[in-house]
């Protein structure tokens, strides 16, 4: 065999095996790169998707109020269902109502009923003046208030609403609205989270006792306090004077 012919061969037979490892290699490369590419850059991350907090009607006073249509309040008493306007406080003659929970309890789930259990509703009790002059005749509001987080339904009619008058120490007994007129309706209300009723009860200033079975007397000037209640949801006191006439 001609010298050249067989170094023709040998050359011919390393290219071969050149290009047949330059493939194996190759393949290694890309099985080790590419797919380790795809099993990190096409991943989805499922513990990313994201979450949304629910929003609180029970944080700000101000935001559970507004924007929430108005509901009618109990029948008589030149009673309103109107709402709060946003940033008023339930001080007396400035009227409004947190919308928050009451401190110290949490909504619980509304009953199958759809009935507004006590823990999830407040109960919020103004008047419509700091001071009266002795003769004048108090103005209660009372506001009721979904403070849960599902709308529920309850009576805010005059039967379920009461307003008891005490001395500033709170331990005697002045005034109740239901002593000598009691009065009956229901008015139930489908309520909102956050959305709020009001209505009014008067107050002719005088004492009285259950039954309206003693004689009513003026109250005397002095500092009393009020508590409101709807069924057995009761509102903070609040408290408020009774002023002599200004010497003329």
């Amino acid at each position: 065999m001609p010298p050249e012919i067989y170094w023709r061969r040998r050359a011919l037979a390393v290219g071969v095996l050149v290009v047949v490892l330059a493939v194996i290699i190759g393949l290694i490369f890309w099985v080790t790169s590419d797919g380790g590419g795809k099993n990190t850059a096409n991943s989805t991350d499922l513990s990313g998707t994201p979450s949304y907090a629910l929003p609180s009607a029970y944080s700000d006073p101000s935001a559970s109020a507004s924007g929430v249509p108005g509901v009618s309040g109990g029948s008589g008493g030149g009673g309103g269902g109107d709402v709060a306007a946003p940033g008023e406080s339930p001080a007396a003659g400035e009227p409004g109502i947190p919308g928050g929970t009451p401190a110290g309890e949490t909504p619980q789930p509304v009953p199958a009923s759809g009935l507004c259990p006590d823990q999830n509703i407040s109960v919020v009790l103004y008047t419509d003046k700091p001071a009266y002059t002795e003769g004048e005749q108090p103005i209660f509001t009372i506001a009721v208030t979904n403070a849960g987080l599902s709308e529920c339904t309850r009576d805010v009619g005059k039967a379920m609403q009461s307003v008891t008058v005490l001395n500033l120490a709170g331990d005697r007994r002045i005034w109740a609205s239901g002593d000598c007129a009691p009065v009956e309706g229901v008015n139930n209300q489908l309520l909102k989270p956050g959305q709020q009723v009001k209505d009014t009860i008067d107050w002719s200033g005088t004492t009285s006792t259950p039954g309206c079975e003693t004689p009513r007397q003026p109250v005397a000037p002095g500092s009393y306090q009020a508590i409101a209640r709807i069924g057995e949801k009761a509102s903070a006191p609040i408290t408020f004077n009774v002023d002599r006439p200004a010497a003329q």
